[in-house]
């Protein structure tokens, strides 16, 4: 693994997030609706709610894989407002319902995703599978691993990658008990000033990073 002081000093700096009127439906169901908020760059927030309440939406909503309803979501850095279609260029997310590239070997697996979001600088494909405790298995294709290591696998993919905006959903998912603590190290060694949002049940081994929390029943 990199040295933690040469890591940090390469992290990108946070990003603003800015909802303003901020709505998502589908059909029938309004997921959550007049959302006015700003996430200051190098902010540390925690969405709560319990499960089904629409958090993990709202992380989607601010990552610009979901067009909103209503309103708008506006990302800037250093003062200078992102493209929407750039936006995800700069925008980390591990969460259990996103995907894997479960049919490459985990070597390939972590190269692929470099292609789309570069870890911060000298970060390898083998110091990713290291940190993860991965090493082993980079022959291996990513169907077969477990839960645990899957879930290892997408925080250190989301975490290590060189973007301004991480966001977590439930990200303790799958950990037992050492690799919350594993998680714990890994986020505090690499949060710097990107901006995290944490999307959690209320649980502290996920939001023990955060300073500020918001309750997603203020936007129903």
């Amino acid at each position: 693994m990199l040295n933690g002081d040469k890591m940090a000093a390469t992290l990108s700096a946070g990003m603003q997030v800015t909802l303003n009127g901020t709505a998502k439906q589908f059909a029938r169901e309004k997921v959550f609706r007049h959302a006015d908020h700003v996430f200051a760059a190098g902010s540390r927030t925690a969405i709560l709610g319990p499960n089904g309440s629409g958090k993990s939406t709202l992380l989607q909503v601010v990552a610009g894989a979901l067009v909103p309803t209503a309103g708008t979501v506006e990302h800037s850095l250093s003062g200078k407002v992102i493209d929407p279609e750039h936006v995800y260029r700069h925008v980390a997310i591990a969460a259990p319902y996103l995907g894997l590239y479960e049919d490459l070997p985990l070597r390939q697996a972590i190269a692929n995703h470099a292609r789309f979001k570069p870890f911060h600088a000298g970060t390898s494909v083998q110091d990713v599978a290291r940190t993860a405790y991965l090493e082993p298995h980079l022959e291996k294709p990513v169907l077969h691993f477990s839960s645990g290591m899957k879930q290892r696998l997408k925080l250190a993919l989301a975490i290590l990658s060189d973007t301004p905006l991480l966001l977590l959903d439930e990200p303790a998912s799958n950990l037992d008990a050492e690799g919350i603590a594993w998680f714990r190290k890994l986020l505090e060694g690499n949060l710097a000033q990107r901006t995290l949002l944490v999307a959690s049940n209320r649980q502290e081994e996920e939001t023990f990073a955060c300073t500020e929390s918001l309750e997603i029943s203020r936007w129903k």
